[in-house]
């Protein structure tokens, strides 16, 4: 995909991956780059920083992605490229059992890091279909190809955003759409900086801006997996080709990461 030109819109665009995006979909030529966020103040000042356009949007709500869809392809254009890039990754529940997050967690991660694709894709698939075509980015992570290790909200749903965005790759390729899922590892984001216990053991951390570098090559090429930390294929692959070997693995990572725990997972 050649950015020149297109009507580009990113949600979680305030900050982080967001912001670098929009930053860089700007400096590539993109003719309009809608920045949204629920915190609409800081979609207002990266907009303004790129001269483009600003909207509060709670990706988990349908209705502020489908008002966010209208009015982008009412006041600019039609929208080439969505980057579905907000996500959520606070959750609360002990580390150390699984069952522990309470459900509205569970509901909250489902709707951001899951429905949120969705329901773009719901939004913009009739208009895209009847131009003959579209692009969706979605932004995921390496968690969603392999695991997160102390928070299993996290783990389940970028797990089931992969499945949504392979669907709709595989689903809709002959009718012009094409998909690209972002899975990048340690980016430092305040995400990462509130991670808590794993932040510290994390395989290689890249800034927003270096993610941002290797999107545009993603979607120049068309790529479906756009893997900024290119180890994250190797760990897929041995993932694939043993998976009780990589479930030990992980394991004595975990070890690793909680050591007081040792005794009692030995």
């Amino acid at each position: 995909m050649d950015l020149t030109g297109k009507v580009v819109v990113v949600t979680g665009g305030a900050e982080g991956i967001g912001r670098a995006l929009s930053e860089r979909f700007a400096k590539e030529g993109a003719r309009a780059v809608v920045v949204a966020d629920q915190n609409g103040n800081g979609a207002a000042e990266v907009a303004d920083r790129i001269r483009g356009r600003s909207a509060r949007c709670d990706v988990g709500c349908e209705e502020d992605i489908v008002e966010l869809v209208r009015s982008t392809e009412t006041d600019i254009g039609p929208i080439d490229l969505f980057c579905s890039n907000a996500g959520i990754g606070d959750f609360r529940g002990d580390p150390d059992d699984v069952t522990s997050s309470p459900n509205e967690d569970w509901a909250r991660g489902w709707a951001v890091n899951v429905m949120a694709h969705v329901y773009a894709a719901r939004a913009l698939l009739p208009q895209m279909t009847e131009r003959g075509g579209g692009y969706f980015l979605n932004t995921i992570s390496a968690a969603g190809l392999l695991n997160q290790v102390g928070s299993a909200v996290y783990g389940v749903t970028k797990h089931a955003a992969v499945g949504f965005a392979e669907n709709l790759a595989i689903t809709h390729a002959d009718r012009g759409i094409r998909v690209s899922i972002l899975c990048p590892q340690a980016v430092d984001t305040a995400m990462l900086r509130a991670g808590g216990r794993g932040a510290q053991h994390v395989d290689g951390v890249l800034t927003s801006e270096e993610v941002a570098e290797t999107v545009i090559g993603g979607l120049a090429d068309e790529r479906f997996l756009i893997l900024p930390h290119p180890q994250v294929a190797e760990y897929v692959r041995r993932k694939g080709s043993d998976y009780d070997r990589w479930i030990g693995g992980m394991i004595r990572f975990r070890r690793r990461l909680l050591p007081g725990e040792k005794a009692a997972d030995a």
